[in-house]
């Protein structure tokens, strides 16, 4: 077992195994169902053949691990036996029976997958995210409990911001984890579509993904500097707005396109037109 699970997950891994003062049952299939706190939702259907075929040919090596819940038992460990054992018509599975709580139901579910690495990363988020809800934890308590750093806690939740069909392409393993993660930095979600698919069709790295969204992130500093810029009035037309508003005593605007443009004189009603009429007439 990894050293650095928590110290609650200690007490629990073990009791996984089975040992000779287990008493092993014969539980029937009808009678049993998978762990709803079960994070993998993907199971390899060639793999559970292949051990379907071993269990066939030797039976259920190892029982299966459940707890008693209303009208049956769920399982805590071995959905692959048992799921293998259905396809080749099992009526019962070799079982022991545990005592835990669904917290510890849904903490060994977890560790278990994890430790065999069975998870996508999208299938590990929601398991985080699941355990913290249910049980009002915080990142950092749950990081202690699984043996994580808060890092790698917050950088698997921030994957739940993606938008569905991405999220679906990391469960599939067309997107890997390290595109996932470069993809919930960017806020646009049709940026983040686009880029995505931009990064199957091209078969794009993670560096190669990362070097196009930083190039437009630069093209995005080039337009907001543009902006800034034509912000930005030359202090020359200010002042000469100022001097005509002071001299027609109304609102005047400069508009300027590079060495032309124009100058508009705002009037109100018709004598103050009359009034404008007679102030350009004295400067003729």
């Amino acid at each position: 077992m990894s050293k650095r699970l928590g110290r609650g997950l200690d007490a629990l891994i073990p009791s996984l195994s089975v040992n000779d003062d287990d008493k092993v049952i014969e539980i029937s299939l009808t009678k049993l169902r998978p762990n709803p706190y079960q994070p993998r939702k993907h199971f390899d259907d060639d793999s559970i053949k292949e051990l379907a075929e071993s269990i066939k040919q030797h039976g259920v090596i190892q029982p299966i691990i459940v707890r008693s819940v209303l009208k049956g038992y769920e399982i805590i460990a071995g959905e692959r036996r048992f799921r293998a054992s259905g396809l080749i018509g099992s009526e019962t599975i070799p079982a022991v029976v545990r005592s835990f709580s669904d917290q510890q139901v849904m903490e060994i579910a977890l560790i278990e997958n994890l430790q065999r690495e069975d998870l996508n990363a999208i299938e590990i988020a929601v398991a985080y995210q699941a355990i913290m809800d249910k049980f009002e934890l915080t990142q950092e308590e749950l990081s202690l409990k699984v043996g994580k750093s808060r890092s790698h806690i917050a950088n698997f939740l921030r994957l739940l911001s993606l938008p569905n069909e991405i999220k679906d392409n990391v469960s599939r393993g067309t997107l890997s984890m390290g595109h996932a993660r470069a993809l919930a930095g960017i806020k646009e979600e049709d940026v983040r579509r686009e880029l995505a698919r931009l990064t199957i069709e091209n078969e794009w790295s993670v560096r190669d993904l990362e070097a196009a969204i930083q190039k437009l992130d630069h093209k995005k500093d080039e337009q907001q500097d543009t902006k800034q810029k034509a912000k930005r009035r030359d202090p020359y037309i200010e002042s000469a707005e100022e001097k005509l508003r002071d001299q027609f005593k109304t609102t005047v605007k400069i508009k300027q396109q590079k060495d032309k443009g124009k100058i508009e004189l705002s009037y109100y009603n018709k004598q103050d037109l009359e009034r404008l009429l007679e102030l350009l007439e004295q400067l003729a």
